[in-house]
């Protein structure tokens, strides 16, 4: 009797944990990094790679660090967006060339424009995997201090900037 009940107790367990994920955004996974300082890093610039990006050099005001890539086709939904954000409300957008050639990636800001006050340069995905990068695009908002507010998986959307990254950088102004 009991030997019967084991694959009983098995489907319900599978069951439960099935069941425990229903209705939940996929988009959203936590990240340690929320109230966390933002990993050091030190990495060239895509457009200069005399131009050195640090941690430190980008402080001193809040910014959106955008992680994007020429082979990614999510990136070129939201680019719009972002570019939109930059022109229309000053959005200070730090980009993130994660795991791409330069010449893919300058050739892609060519095509599609580019918006970006810095774009940092991380060829081997080493800055990425220091903030839990799991695939482009990803986005975080990042205040004046170096600490982050928000990660964003997936595509931006009016929806998002407007109710959840402009809100958080406009609170994070020094």
């Amino acid at each position: 009797m009991l030997r019967a009940l084991i694959p009983l107790a098995v489907f319900a367990l599978i069951g439960l944990v099935l069941w425990s994920g229903i209705g939940k955004d996929p988009s959203i996974l936590p990240s340690t990094l929320i109230g966390s300082p933002a990993p050091e890093f030190s990495a060239p610039d895509l457009r200069d790679p005399s131009r050195i990006h640090s941690k430190a050099s980008l402080g001193g005001a809040p910014y959106l660090l955008n992680v994007f890539a020429s082979w990614c086709p999510s990136c070129r939904v939201e680019h719009p967006i972002l570019d939109r954000y930059v022109r229309e409300r000053g959005l200070r957008l730090v980009g993130l060339n994660w795991k791409d050639d330069a010449e893919s990636g300058l050739a892609w800001l060519k095509q599609f424009g580019d918006p970006y006050s810095e774009i940092i340069y991380d060829p081997n995905g080493r800055i990425g995997i220091d903030f839990g990068v799991t695939a482009a695009p990803e986005s975080f908002v990042i205040d004046a201090d170096g600490t982050v507010l928000y990660k964003h998986i997936g595509v931006l959307t009016v929806e998002d900037m407007e109710t959840k990254v402009m809100p958080l950088l406009q609170g994070a102004t020094p």
